[in-house]
């Protein structure tokens, strides 16, 4: 499949199996509290990626693992705790929304510290997508005016880990394979992680209680699916795409994140539907171009 279509299909799996995550987060939460969640779901990806990668990490140069580390933290391990400690006090949908802000760090990010270059199309995009995730957070917060939107800071600040992410493996780790660079990057992770679970007083709990199987169960699909398969069709997607394409993933994902909070009782107004439409016309701008982020092809090579 020529790569200009196989990024589209890469993008909408992304959309989906992320977009799933944020309730997956909620269910997660009802038994467990948000570091046990975070925890688990770094456990089950790097348990997972070691099983079917572990041949991959051997091909990672010595001097590539420091941008493994670094890809490692700022790509999954702030992030996860991030996410699961904002959805103590902000419903699925709305975390799903916040995190659309994403792109915007990235073309920034990109152009201070990467020193990448950016057509209007880009800028435009970013421009309608953040008005229509405005919109988004507006109407959320008029129909839930009890949940605390400091912790919508929280995603903000794992959007902007994202973002340092995503140039860091587009200038710096496009020669290390997709399943590479996320089992090297959960492997770091596993012992750190297992720390701070042994610590999370978990290990006191009733482990033969319902709710808190039925809790591990859901962090364990999402530790799977939505960390460590959706990890390795992310990296293939920043290595044929660029990373404002990539990064607008997280304006497709409010989209099936409002679905699932709709089917499982959060409020959802007609103005969010009109606002998640806005995000997409602000994503197909977006990637209208195809003469884009020359600088970093050029890095690359």
């Amino acid at each position: 499949m020529p790569l200009e279509k196989l990024k589209w299909v890469y993008l909408i799996m992304l959309s989906i199996v992320w977009g799933s995550s944020f309730i997956l987060i909620k269910k997660g939460l009802v038994g467990l509290s948000a570091i046990e969640v975070g925890s688990f779901r770094i456990i089950f990806a790097a348990v997972f990626l070691i099983l079917i990668g572990f041949k991959s990490i051997m091909k990672i140069k010595k001097s590539q693992w420091k941008w493994i580390l670094l890809v490692g933290f700022l790509g999954n391990f702030f992030p996860v705790y991030l996410f699961s400690f904002a959805e103590t006090e902000i419903d699925s949908a709305v975390a799903s929304i916040l995190n659309a802000t994403t792109p915007l760090m990235t073309l920034i990010f990109g152009a201070v510290f990467f020193k990448a270059v950016f057509n209007q199309n880009k800028i435009i995009g970013v421009a309608i997508g953040l008005l229509g995730t405005a919109g988004l957070i507006l109407s959320g917060a008029s129909i839930n005016p009890d949940q605390n939107y400091l912790y919508s800071l929280l995603v903000i600040i794992a959007a902007s880990c994202y973002a340092m992410n995503v140039n860091i493996l587009k200038t710096h780790m496009s020669g290390i394979s997709p399943l590479g660079i996320a089992t090297g990057s959960f492997t770091v992770l596993l012992i750190p992680t297992l720390i701070i679970l042994y610590f999370s007083g978990f290990f006191e709990k009733d482990l033969s209680n319902i709710v808190l199987q039925e809790s591990i169960g859901y962090v364990a699909i999402l530790g799977i699916i939505g960390t460590g398969v959706a990890m390795i069709i992310f990296n293939k997607l920043v290595q044929i795409s660029d990373p404002v394409f990539t990064t607008s993933v997280t304006y497709t994902i409010p989209v099936v994140a409002l679905g699932w909070g709709i089917l499982d009782g959060e409020v959802f107004s007609t103005w969010q539907l009109i606002s998640a439409f806005v995000i997409l016309i602000g994503v197909f701008i977006v990637n209208r171009s195809k003469k884009v982020f020359s600088k970093y092809r050029k890095q690359a090579t």
